[in-house]
């Protein structure tokens, strides 16, 4: 599993949760978060270099717990590693779709999400077959700031959180998406700003309800006796300080967090740049 930050952490406490008897290895991209801002291709090369280096530890899942990265490489990375090499790969976009189709009563949907996502009209295309739905999008890029500070109360939170949600909540939504892996860590703010009568969608339940679907279909559950599993986190940044915020939004889970020395570098793609 992999997200720019950690916003993916609460993907990761979600599929814990629900298999608890999986082995878990996470990257966070800490060098290089954002993602929201960063060009399409730029991402792309990030995100299939990160992936790269999961699969080449050995992993029989991926997880591309980033809606940015999601949007940005997922046919990519099912051609590359799931057609490619028998891997699977879950994102996290359709799963947030589909709950927050489920849900609203009006068809009113608000998004919130990174710039990149927004751009991508991924959101746009997944609920497109859903009649009688119309998609509200606001980028909030502060939001992403926030939460990887682990700046997630207080009055500077609550003014950021008014100003960037008036957009969706003038339009009458009665649900919102949050459609960025680290928006769940400012849920209570956004709540309140938005009213009790909206309900607030995450992808990190429905993405780990996937991560179980995919693997039973496949035959790769881990087998009910095999050994307690050993969690490994890595940062391509400063692995204290990711540690930090691991453990405050994930729990007891978080053991030592490592340096992982690959730590991509964004560059300009170019035409040779693989598929």
């Amino acid at each position: 599993m992999f997200d720019s930050g950690v916003g993916g952490l609460t993907v990761a406490r979600a599929v814990l949760d629900q298999l608890p008897g999986e082995q878990l290895l996470y990257i966070g991209d800490t060098a290089n978060t954002p993602y929201g801002p960063r060009p399409v291709q730029e991402v792309r090369r990030l995100a299939l270099t990160i992936m790269d280096e999961l699969v080449d530890s050995g992993v029989k899942m991926l997880v591309i717990a980033c809606n940015t990265a999601s949007a940005a490489v997922l046919h990519d990375a099912r051609s590359r590693y799931t057609r490619g090499k028998g891997v699977p790969v879950v994102e996290v976009i359709h799963p947030a779709a589909r709950a927050a189709a489920r849900v609203t009563r009006n068809g009113r949907i608000g998004l919130i999400a990174t710039q990149g996502t927004v751009d991508s009209n991924a959101y746009d295309d997944a609920l497109a077959a859903v009649p009688g739905v119309s998609l509200f999008s606001q980028a909030c890029p502060r939001f992403v700031e926030l939460a990887e500070r682990g700046v997630t109360t207080g009055p500077d939170v609550l003014a950021t959180a008014e100003e960037s949600l008036a957009p969706v909540k003038a339009a009458d939504v009665d649900t919102l998406i949050l459609g960025c892996t680290h928006y769940p860590l400012l849920a209570g703010p956004i709540s309140y700003v938005m009213g009790e009568d909206v309900t607030l969608v995450t992808s990190s339940q429905e993405t780990a309800k996937d991560v179980y679907r995919e693997l039973a279909r496949a035959d790769l559950l881990r087998a009910p006796d095999a050994p307690t599993p050993r969690h490994e986190f890595r940062a391509t940044g400063d692995p204290d300080s990711f540690s930090v915020l691991a453990r405050r939004f994930l729990g007891p889970e978080v053991g030592r967090v490592n340096h992982a020395e690959f730590a991509p570098t964004p560059r300009p793609a170019s035409n040779e740049d693989p598929a």
